[in-house]
This record gives structure tokens, sequence and C-alpha cells, in this order.
């Protein structure tokens, strides 16, 4: 059924775009995927664009959603504006955005939303206006990328902006224009990039972004452009990261071991030095954003360091971090011949910066839960897609993602990937079981390993309550610190050092061989040093090890093997 047209881009039109745009990205997603080999051949660059554009969508749709129970109010005013619908479709990308690419659109809509909001309380705009987003989106966005490649999804936006400068009319008009001058620059890309030409493709965010533009084509004339005609990739996916089309130069022989993505909570002048301080870490160097909040994307080495640089800026969190995997055989040319699948790989839900660190430098892909923001299955299929392995072990590290690990295990299953869950229910049975885990061995016997290690740990934890309850070991109240040890509350005290030495006494007089302390950025180092110290003069056949956590929920993690 064709599209009723909007006349003017108004809210109703943002909202309409929003709803086309993450429709034709779920039609496009799959072919977008399979054209993806700049500079990683990952696979997912159109997963990234539809996650990041169902984010913005959302957005719109709950500024909706309270302007129609406000409208319900004596003194309703109507819907939304123009500048309610853009910058709630802004943030929502900002705060969903996915991979380079999906960074890349949110940075887009963001520049169009800052021309669109500037103008105040106007109901809508005109073609004229539609033209100058159009022009900031692009600028905008080759700003925010370190080191700018043309045949890109730079180049299709800015030949997008060019095209829609020479168009008179109102928004059908323009957006026509911006579509063609799009789809003309698209099919040049591989042009400009070698290793487009190569794999017989054009790039693939720029792919994305011309299908985001057809929807606004059909947003203002009722009926979509006719389909791509584009040629299929002759190469084979590889990689483990997400997409990045617009970043590092090509033919670089020794690629970054980890992809870091945290939003940031910071100022502007921060925000500069941090930018200075990434891109001497790695490349592939993204910051969009403004007022505050950022999303950052970068490919590194130490992803530890890229992090910390990011909480010298301000407050970073919703961080994921992304190992490539080190399967790569490269030329001694110019040529990156694309990454083959690994054999193996560990992906692991982790509580806190601290821990993604310490599991990535340890071969595993993380995927980052904040307290209260448990991961989606279908994260969690993302997560072992960019594993990029035959084979991959699960560990969710949580009781309540059991369910959920198991629906995205059988989903990955399903797609022909191996897949073994182990049901670790704390982070400390995850470090147990990565400490054994070893690639050379069968798979069977490796998850056996893994298993046995993990179920050889007790795991506690020392929190606040939040509110008054029942619990296993009495009533507590808010404020009370209480001390959890396989998942039940065992003590309820006030002193984070006495609960702390409470429980691991209790655990340790069923015996241990070592014990590990991760410590939340909330608990002082002390509570560790009086716990090393009372396990060296009472057990002096036990080991500990301690950690940083970072934001992780609980006070302390504590294991016992």
């Amino acid at each position: 059924m064709a599209q009723v047209p909007q006349r003017f881009f108004d809210a109703l039109a943002v909202r309409t775009w929003c709803g086309l745009s993450l429709r034709a990205l779920g039609r496009a997603r799959e072919e977008i995927d399979a054209i993806n080999v700049y500079p990683v051949a990952d696979g997912d660059t159109g997963t990234n664009l539809y996650l990041t554009v169902e984010s913005a969508t959302a957005a719109v749709e709950a500024v909706f959603a309270a302007h129609e129970v406000d409208a319900r109010a004596p003194d309703a005013d109507g819907g939304p504006s123009l500048a309610d619908a853009v910058g709630a479709m802004a943030h929502g990308a900002l705060i969903g955005a996915r991979g380079n690419s999906g960074t890349i659109l949110a940075q887009l809509l963001r520049g169009m939303a800052q021309v669109l909001t500037a103008r105040g309380d106007s109901a809508h705009t005109e073609g004229a206006g539609l033209r100058l987003a159009l022009r900031h989106a692009a600028a905008s966005a080759r700003q925010a990328v370190a080191h700018p490649v043309e045949g890109t999804v730079l180049t299709v936006a800015s030949a997008a902006a060019d095209a829609a400068d020479g168009a008179e009319g109102d928004c059908a008009d323009v957006a026509r224009a911006a579509y063609d001058g799009a789809r003309a620059a698209l099919a040049a890309t591989p042009d400009q990039l070698p290793v487009l030409e190569r794999a017989g493709v054009v790039d693939a965010g720029g792919h994305g972004l011309v299908t985001v533009l057809a929807a606004l084509v059909e947003t203002f004339t009722g009926r979509a452009p006719g389909p791509l005609v584009l040629p299929h990739a002759r190469v084979e996916h590889g990689g483990a990261g997400p997409s990045d089309e617009c970043a590092a130069p090509e033919g670089e022989e020794n690629a970054p071991a980890f992809e870091v993505i945290y939003l940031l909570e910071a100022e502007d002048a921060a925000v500069a030095r941090l930018r200075q301080r990434l891109d001497g870490l790695g490349d592939s160097l993204v910051v969009v954003g403004g007022d505050g909040l950022w999303n950052v994307h970068v490919h590194v080495d130490d992803a530890g360091a890229a992090v910390e640089a990011g909480v010298e800026a301000g407050r970073p969190y919703r961080i994921r971090i992304t190992h490539f995997g080190h399967g790569d055989v490269h030329t001694t040319g110019t040529e990156r011949p694309p990454r083959e699948r690994t054999q193996r790989a560990v992906v692991a839900v982790v509580p806190g910066e601290g821990l993604a660190a310490l599991y990535t430098e340890a071969g595993a892909t993380t995927l980052l839960a904040r307290p209260g923001e448990p991961p989606a299955s279908g994260e969690l299929v993302q997560a072992v897609r960019r594993a990029h392995a035959r084979e991959v072990v699960l560990l969710p590290n949580d009781a309540e993602l059991r369910h959920t690990a198991a629906a995205a295990a059988e989903q990955a299953r399903a797609e022909g990937i191996r897949v073994a869950l182990i049901p670790t229910r704390s982070a400390v049975q995850g470090i147990a079981a990565l400490a054994v885990h070893a690639s050379e061995r069968r798979f069977d016997e490796d998850v056996v390993a893994m298993t046995s290690a993990a179920g050889a740990t007790r795991h506690a934890e020392v929190t606040v309550a939040e509110r008054q309850s029942w619990t296993t070991a009495g009533i507590c109240q808010a404020g009370d610190v209480l001390g959890l040890i396989d998942g039940d509350v065992a003590v309820i005290g006030a002193d984070v050092s006495e609960v702390a030495a409470t429980v691991l006494e209790r655990m340790l007089s069923a015996g241990g061989e070592l014990v590990t302390l991760v410590l939340g950025d909330e608990a002082p180092q002390t509570v560790a040093d009086r716990l090393e110290a009372r396990v060296r003069e009472a057990y002096l056949a036990v080991d500990t090890v301690v950690y940083r956590g970072g934001r992780q929920g609980a006070l302390l993690l504590v294991g016992v093997e």
C-alpha cells in the first residue's frame, strides 16, 4: 500500500521517515551485511544501522506517546513540535548507535536536528530548511571522523548534500535530489577504494545511507524509489568486530586487537583532549554527540587504556569491548586478505569495565551489562557473530540471564555456529572457566573443563540494600550492607569490611585454594587489603588475586575455588 505523502518536514514527517527507514533497513539488512568488506569484512553493517534506527524510532514514538497522554489535559496544545521530534530522533540514535556505521548515522541525524531545532518553535520546514539540514549533517559527520576516507558513507553523504543544494522546490524535490546524488556517489565508491573494486561491491555504509534517503523520498512522495541494483561480493566474510566504513587506511599490517565503544558524559574541552589521546592509541576513531553526551568509537590494542581515557574525560557507560581475534594473515603488499573464521572463541557477559578489560586480555569477546540493563538475546547473538568462530563457548555470568542466553545460543546454532552454554552465575565463575580454556583441546573436552572449573567456584557478593525487604538472613533495611553467598543473602550488617570478612570466612570454611576478589568502584581498597591479610594469616595454602571491576553494581565480588 502506498505511503500517504507528507507536504512539509514536520513532526509527523519525522515519525514517518523513522518508521519507513526501519522497515527498509530491515529488508536490506542482510544484503548490506553481505557487502561489508572494508576494512574488516565482518558482515554486520546492515545490522548496526538497523539497531541504530530502531533506537531513534523508539525515541520518536515515545515523544508522540507522551503528547497523546498530554492531549487529554484541558490546556493541551496539540502534538509534538518539529524540534521535539528531531531532537528525540537524534538522541535515540546517539544512545543506541552500534558500530562505526551506526555512530556516523547518528551524527548525520544529529547534524540535521541541530539545524531544524534552531528554527525555534516553527511547526515545520520546507525545502530550503531541508537543504540546510542535509548540508550540516554531511559536514558534522565528516568532522566527527578523525581520519576521513573517500569512497565511504562520508562521500555518499556529501554527494547527497551537494545534489540537494541544487534542487529547487519543496521537500519532495530536495529529498529526491539528495537520493539521486547519493545513489550516484554510491555506485562510484569502488573507483575510490581499491578494496571495494577487488571485491566487486559498493560501500556498505553508503548503501545503508542511500536506503535511509530512499525512505525520506517515500515520506514526501508516497512512493519508494526503485530498488538498487548492486554487484555481489566476491569474497567471504571474516573478522570479528563492528563495521568500520570510514576509518583506518587500507593496507595497515597490524590491525588493532579490540574495538571499544562507550557513551560518555563529559564537557567539550575534555572531549577535545580525549580525541587527541584516543587518536594516539589506535585508529577508526569516531566521536559524535555534544551538549554533554557523546558516543565514542575506536579500535585499539589496549582496551583498558581507551576506557581509562574516557574515565579521565568524564563518565563513560554502556561500554562495549570486542576482541577482533588473531587469525589474520597479511601480505607484504597493500592488500589485506579477508580474515579467516577462527575455530573457537569465548563470549562473556561482564558487569564492569575492569572485568571487561580482563576478559578481553584473555581473548574473550565481551558484552557489558550495566546494573538494571541486562542484554537482550539479540545482543548476545550479535556478540557471538562478532566473535566470528566456528565454535563458541558462551558465559552469561548471571543466573537471571540463563533463559536469554539459551535463546541466543539456539539462534546462533540455527546459523551454523556450534555453541556451548556454560551456566555461570557470576563473573568470578567466568574467570575460573576462562582460566582453564584451551582452544587446542577438542571442543567437548574444553567445555567440560571450563564447566568443571566454574562449578567448583563458589561465588559471593557484597552490596547495599536499596529498600527494606525480607531475606533468607532476616529483614534488611535500605542502606544495610548485604553479603550474598551463591545468590542467597547470608549476612546483614552495617560495615562493608566486616560483612565481607564474614562472607569470606564462611566460604573458606568449606575449603579452597584460590580467592578471587573483584572490587567495585565504590569499594575502598582497604576492604581488599583486610581480606588479603586475613587469608595470609589463617589460610596459608590459599592464594588471593584482586581485580578492579569498575562500575559493576556490587561493592565486591568474591570467588573461592
